[in-house]
């Protein structure tokens, strides 16, 4: 079988734990069907345990490893944008500095856009775990074809970002994410189905999502929530979705942020996934 070549997009910042981005770094680098580069796109100023780490994949893995040290930290999507441009294959493959990939992820996915020349993005199910004890708590599905992603992509983000894979060239084509500090990746996501993108997921879980207890404050908290609307109020404004679409799903962001927190988790699991 012909298989592509794909470069690996990360970005990381100086609040990650270095244990984490070892892990995941170590995910990558060690798959089935190995990336032909790795670009870590550092945010801003890292602790110096950070750089120990980074350091120690650059001696181990030379030229497939390639940290991008950033001045500034301007946010998630400005450094992803940056990494972006780095990339030396047309199939690049996103993942998080603290979440693990599953051994085959990458073979799996780059046969996927290899076999369906169509497809211009492609992700998959995540499985969450407690970050403390490791216990397995939930997976979260996402639709499986084109029509579907569409239909759910109205309300919600439809990929996982932690497991696309995308085509580098559709990504410039619509000028990469736009610099916002958070939800970059469900506005990333509208603007290449807008423009046309053709997307799919495959129905199986390819990465582990580490979940700790800030992971539900953040989802709760009111910058998130702020956020939220206001891409959700832009996809309106495209007329990407409707206005129903718009306050149902903007509605549920409120309840999310006025409830206890303590039930946050719970209801997130239940109702979200």
């Amino acid at each position: 079988m012909s298989v592509e070549k794909y470069s690996v997009l990360m970005t990381v910042y100086g609040g990650e734990k270095p244990e984490f981005l070892k892990e995941s770094l170590s995910s990558m680098l060690n798959q089935t069907l190995p990336p032909e580069q790795l670009v870590l796109a550092c945010d801003g100023e890292l602790t110096p345990e950070l750089y120990s780490v980074i350091d120690s994949f650059s001696r181990k893995y030379g030229e497939v490893f390639e940290p991008l040290f950033l001045p500034e930290n301007k946010g998630n999507a400005y450094a992803a944008n940056r990494g972006l441009e780095k990339c030396r294959c047309e199939f690049v493959v996103r993942m998080d500095s603290d979440d693990i990939s599953l051994p085959e992820r990458c073979r799996k996915q780059v046969k996927l856009m290899e076999e369906n020349p169509e497809l211009d993005i492609s992700g998959a199910y995540i499985r969450e775990f407690d970050s403390e004890t490791g216990e397995f708590i939930s997976v979260k599905k996402t639709p499986p074809g084109h029509e579907e992603i569409l239909e759910y992509s109205r309300r919600r983000n439809p990929f996982n970002n932690q497991t696309i894979i995308m085509r580098k060239s559709r990504a410039l084509k619509i000028g990469g994410y736009s610099e916002l500090r958070r939800c970059e990746d469900y506005d990333f996501a509208c603007r290449l189905l807008m423009d046309g993108a053709k997307g799919a997921n495959i129905p199986e879980v390819l990465v582990n999502y580490r979940v700790t207890p800030e992971n539900y404050q953040r989802r709760s908290n009111w910058a998130n929530t702020r956020d939220f609307i206001s891409v959700r109020l832009l996809n309106f404004k495209r007329g990407y979705c409707s206005l129903w679409d718009f306050l149902t799903a903007s509605l549920m962001q409120i309840f999310i942020f006025l409830m206890p927190k303590k039930l946050t988790g719970a209801i997130y699991k239940k109702f979200l996934r």
